[in-house]
């Protein structure tokens, strides 16, 4: 049987283990599904050590195929199915892919990828049909995830997923999942939600690792507020994984939709990827009790700090306390470390030395590390005197306006606050006399009562902030571009901005 639920499948045959809006799957069927994806992917050549690349939307199939590389000793590189082709070719590339593996939905791209990198054709999932088999598959090995960053500031990178080494002893994913029960709450049973895309770092921590504590995993194509929520009270979800970004769309939907499709069975939401602001937080708390758990990581780090609904009320802003084995240090430019309160660079010290690697990339990886085990991905942010971190931006993202920096996070932040606002982004734009000024992207909740809507988000912006932080302009906006973990496209902002009549104005 395959190794990593091997209980499971013995235990509950008959339980589900994954359900999709095709149909549901059982750990038995699971275990003699990936047993038969292992050897169609040796069939095709990919053996232990190799790598296959996926780009599949979110499904029973993606999930099997995913687990059957992890049995086989394969690396297993999930692909952002809104890449182009010239992206998708650089990652296949630069990953060494064997083999890369479609659905249907993709496989234009996909064949016009690899007809620029010179691989072999891609597969298509739903052809590939592999025959369920109940018997243990030879050599079976742990394999990998290279997880490539959504190389917003460059080319993506490749970070090797510490969840899953290569070659190491199965047993290891399990002591994972025994210590991210500890510090994440994950469940042994229950039913956890899928509905971001499952190539995302976070997502895919947050699905794999409850399912291999026996979790059913209930798999969502897409969000849509309605519908994710029918899902929830249809199947009964007790776990999901959602951001920021999904949180603001179900609060915009009528108050009496959301009374009746309130979650009842719903324990644990964990969400990271983005900052969120502290009144959409403290209106899920309302709504759906205190069941949210921030965390604060990265795709090189995983989760870093951790904070619940009862923390984040006393020290709303924060995205909690490091959990161990990670200690957060504020540095200065310097490299000296800075008091609590003081804004600096956040850098994580990881202890025995298990820091991160970019795929192929050695001069990143030793700019990301001041030490062997202390790395930054290029956050800003201070703690407070018990150890809390309260992010304020990234480190490229700085606006430098008449020789002071002005961090976007904490203009956007003041600026998400203000109730006639749905969402806003804080770029810098060339000043002759300054050399840059601050300007606002922003998205009006009421779009008819707009016209005065800058002369008020001065006003309110001023109050809170210093003068120099204030916006030197406000453009208004139908939507902003973010991707599906919520995170702002800034350099599609900044395109955006510079399109619009007038200019960066």
């Amino acid at each position: 049987m395959a190794e990593l639920f091997i209980d499971l499948a013995s235990r509950t045959p008959a339980a589900t283990a994954l359900v999709d809006e095709r149909g549901s799957t059982t750990w038995r069927e699971l275990n003699d599904r990936v047993n038969g994806w292992i050897e169609v992917l040796r069939g095709h050549g990919v053996a232990a050590g190799d790598a296959v690349a996926v780009m599949a939307g979110n499904r029973r199939e993606t999930f099997e195929m995913v687990l059957a590389g992890l049995h086989a000793g394969m690396t297993v590189v999930p692909v952002n199915w809104h890449l182009t082709a010239a992206e998708v070719a650089y990652i296949l590339t630069d990953a060494g892919c064997r083999l890369l593996v479609v659905d249907a939905q993709r496989a234009a791209v996909a064949a016009d990828a690899v007809a620029r990198c010179g691989g072999p054709p891609p597969l298509t999932i739903d052809d590939l049909a592999p025959v369920p088999d109940a018997a243990e598959p030879t050599d079976q090995l742990c394999g990998a995830l290279l997880l490539y960053t959504s190389g917003s500031t460059g080319r993506p990178r490749g970070v090797a997923n510490r969840l899953f080494v290569a070659g190491a002893p199965f047993s290891r994913v399990g002591r994972l999942g025994d210590y991210a029960a500890r510090t994440l709450r994950l469940p042994a049973e229950g039913r956890t939600l899928v509905v971001a895309p499952w190539y995302h770092s976070a997502q895919l921590f947050f699905a794999l690792l409850p399912l291999l504590r026996g979790s059913t995993l209930v798999i969502e194509e897409r969000f849509d507020p309605v519908r994710t929520l029918s899902t929830m009270a249809r199947h009964r979800v007790t776990t999901a994984h959602l951001v920021p970004t999904h949180f603001v769309r179900l609060l915009a939907l009528d108050p009496a939709v959301r009374d009746q499709l309130t979650p009842a069975d719903l324990r644990l939401v964990w969400h990271g990827g983005g900052p969120c602001p502290v009144d959409v937080k403290d209106r899920m708390i309302a709504w759906w009790g205190p069941v949210l758990l921030e965390y604060y990581g990265a795709t090189e780090s995983g989760a870093i700090t951790v904070i619940d609904s009862i923390e984040a009320g006393q020290r709303p802003g924060s995205v909690g306390r490091a959990v161990p084995p990670h200690e957060i240090v504020i540095l200065d430019p310097a490299g000296r470390p800075l008091p609590a309160g003081r804004t600096g660079t956040v850098y994580v010290r990881r202890t025995g030395g298990s820091g991160f690697h970019y795929h192929n990339a050695p001069a990143a990886t030793a700019a990301a590390h001041r030490e062997p085990d202390l790395f930054t991905v290029g956050e800003v942010g201070h703690l407070d005197d018990a150890g809390y971190l309260f992010l304020t931006g990234r480190a490229r993202d700085v606006v430098v306006t008449g020789g002071v920096n002005v961090h976007a996070a904490e203009v956007e932040a003041v600026l998400l606050r203000h109730p006639e606002v749905r969402d806003a982004a804080v770029v810098g734009v060339p000043d002759e006399e300054y050399g840059e000024r601050v300007v606002a992207v922003v998205v009006a909740a009421e779009p008819d009562r707009a016209d005065e809507l800058p002369g008020r988000l001065d006003r309110h912006t001023r109050e809170t902030l210093a003068g120099f932080k204030a916006p030197r302009a406000y453009r208004l906006v139908d939507a902003l571009p973010r991707d599906d973990t919520g995170k702002l496209r800034k350099q599609l902002v900044r395109r955006m901005l510079a399109e619009l009549p007038g200019g960066g104005a």
